[in-house]
């Protein structure tokens, strides 16, 4: 899990500075005045300057515990068995997403996806996660993201989270995602740069 979080917090960082008119939400250091970033997730300030919907929703359930989504989301970077482990405690976490700021909304099934992690994405699409058009990419799955791109072809440039392009995620598929990529690049031909993470995906297995 050291990789994910070095980039994310590399990713808030470099959204704090992008987004300097929101950096009076945090404190400043006494000595330098630059802002310090909180220890925890902030929320953004926010208010209405429209007419609020007139559909009123009932809040008859209790949301998912906030730590539980997000430890869901970083285990399903690299840990198949810790993935398992809380689908079968909490079965709704399956698509639960995170906001890492500005956002960066992500879902273990994105995160083992730009990790090319086909183990725990196979598990994830097996209990009911939303598949899209990054997994599909990584995944190998030509004729969907061909069919994709036919129907909306601004999508080549889509990023998913942390900006990862659809090239990067055929990249980290692989072998079995080399189609893929070699159709990405007649659709756009981009420099292709070594991927961090290809040589980090294991072989699924059947277990």
């Amino acid at each position: 899990m050291t990789t994910p979080i070095i980039r994310r917090s590399f990713t808030t960082l470099s959204a704090s500075i992008v987004l300097g008119n929101v950096t009076h939400l945090y404190s400043q250091d006494a000595k330098t005045n630059a802002p310090v970033l909180p220890a925890g997730p902030t929320e953004g300030p926010f208010e209405r300057n429209y007419a609020g919907p007139s559909f009123k929703p009932s809040w008859k359930k209790l949301q998912i515990n906030r730590q539980l989504a997000q430890d869901f989301v970083l285990f399903g970077h690299s840990d198949l068995p810790m993935v398992k482990q809380l689908v079968e405690r909490e079965p709704g976490l399956i698509n639960a997403s995170i906001d890492w700021g500005a956002g960066d909304w992500e879902t273990a099934l994105g995160g083992a996806s730009h990790m090319g992690r086909k183990d725990i994405v196979t598990f994830l699409l097996a209990k009911g996660a939303r598949m899209d058009l990054f997994c599909a990419a990584m995944m190998g799955q030509l004729e969907a993201v061909r069919s994709i791109l036919t129907l909306q072809p601004l999508l080549i440039d889509a990023r998913g989270p942390h900006g990862f392009s659809l090239h990067f995620h055929a990249q980290v598929g692989g072998k079995e995602a080399e189609k893929v990529l070699d159709y990405l690049q007649t659709v756009k031909k981009v420099e292709l740069k070594p991927n961090p993470f290809l040589k980090k995906s294991p072989t699924p297995s059947n277990k």
